[in-house]
C-alpha cells in the first residue's frame, strides 16, 4: 500500500517575528505607511497582519531586515527592499478590531510599469512565475475583474454609514446613505463624497448590524445626476 504524502513546499516556512515596513499606494492620491511584525518568511514570500484593509491583488513594498540567506537580491545591504503581490488576505477580529491577516508574494525590486499610472490596478501570477522575480511585466498579468452575472443585484435600500480613511487611518469623512442595488459581493452606493477608485471604506449598517470594510471600484454620475461608487466588499459577503 504506497503511502500518501502531502507535497512538499519549495522553501520551508521560518517562523521569524521580524519588524517590516509595508508600503501602499491605495490611489492616485493617497498612500500609507503601517509597521508590523512578520508571522513567517521564506525566500520567495512572508505573511503578516494589518490594521489596514488591503485586498487579494495589490502590491505593495516591503522594508524587512532578512536574514541574507533568505534573499535573492540586496545581500549586502542591511534592509531588504522588495516589491510583493498580496495572494491571501482575510479579515479577522483581534481585541475588537479587525486585522487583515495576509500572504504576498515578492516579485522583485520593481514593480510593473502600468502601477505608476494606476496604483490601484491588481495582478495575478503563477507561483512558477514568481519564483525568478527578474520580470513583474511578463510574468503577472492583471487580476480578472469580478463577474457580478454571477451575484444577484438586489434593488434596495440598505443604509450605510459611510467612512472615508486618511494615511493615518484616521476617519476624515463619513455620510449617511443607503444603497441602490446590494449583492453579495459588492453594491451601488449614492454619495456626495469624492471617493476615487482604489481607496478603502468602511461601511456600517445598522439594519443589518455589520461592519464592513470594501474598496471602491468606480464612481460615477448617472442620467439622475446624482453620484454613486460601486464598491466590492472585501473581508465578507453580505447575509442576503
Amino acid at each position: 500500500m504506497t503511502e500518501e504524502r502531502k507535497p512538499k513546499r519549495i522553501r520551508e516556512r521560518l517562523e521569524l517575528k521580524l519588524p517590516i515596513r509595508v508600503f501602499c499606494r491605495e490611489s492616485a492620491d493617497l498612500e500609507w505607511v503601517e509597521m508590523t511584525r512578520l508571522i513567517n518568511v521564506t525566500p520567495f514570500g512572508c505573511g503578516f497582519t494589518l490594521k489596514r484593509p488591503i485586498e487579494v491583488g495589490r502590491l505593495l513594498h516591503l522594508t524587512i531586515p532578512m536574514p541574507r540567506q533568505l534573499r535573492v537580491f540586496d545581500h549586502l545591504e542591511d534592509q531588504y527592499k522588495v516589491w510583493a503581490l498580496v495572494r491571501y488576505a482575510k479579515g479577522l477580529i483581534k481585541d475588537q478590531a479587525t486585522l487583515f491577516d495576509v500572504g504576498v508574494a515578492f516579485i522583485g525590486k520593481r514593480p510593473p510599469l502600468s502601477y505608476e499610472s494606476e496604483p490601484w490596478r491588481r495582478y495575478e501570477a503563477s507561483a512558477t512565475s514568481l519564483q525568478s522575480m527578474d520580470s513583474p511585466d511578463r510574468s503577472m498579468r492583471e487580476f480578472p475583474a469580478t463577474d457580478e452575472r454571477l451575484y444577484t443585484r438586489h434593488h434596495m435600500a440598505v443604509d450605510m454609514l459611510l467612512e472615508v480613511m486618511n494615511e493615518k487611518g484616521e476617519v476624515t469623512e463619513t455620510e449617511s446613505s443607503v444603497t441602490e442595488n446590494i449583492s453579495r459581493k459588492g453594491a451601488t452606493i449614492f454619495t456626495t463624497l469624492s471617493v476615487p477608485p482604489g481607496r478603502f471604506v468602511r461601511l456600517t449598517s445598522q439594519q443589518f448590524n455589520l461592519t464592513t470594510y470594501a474598496v471602491v471600484r468606480t464612481r460615477n454620475i448617472a442620467a439622475d445626476g446624482v453620484p454613486r461608487i460601486h464598491v466590492e466588499f472585501i473581508d465578507i459577503e453580505w447575509p442576503l
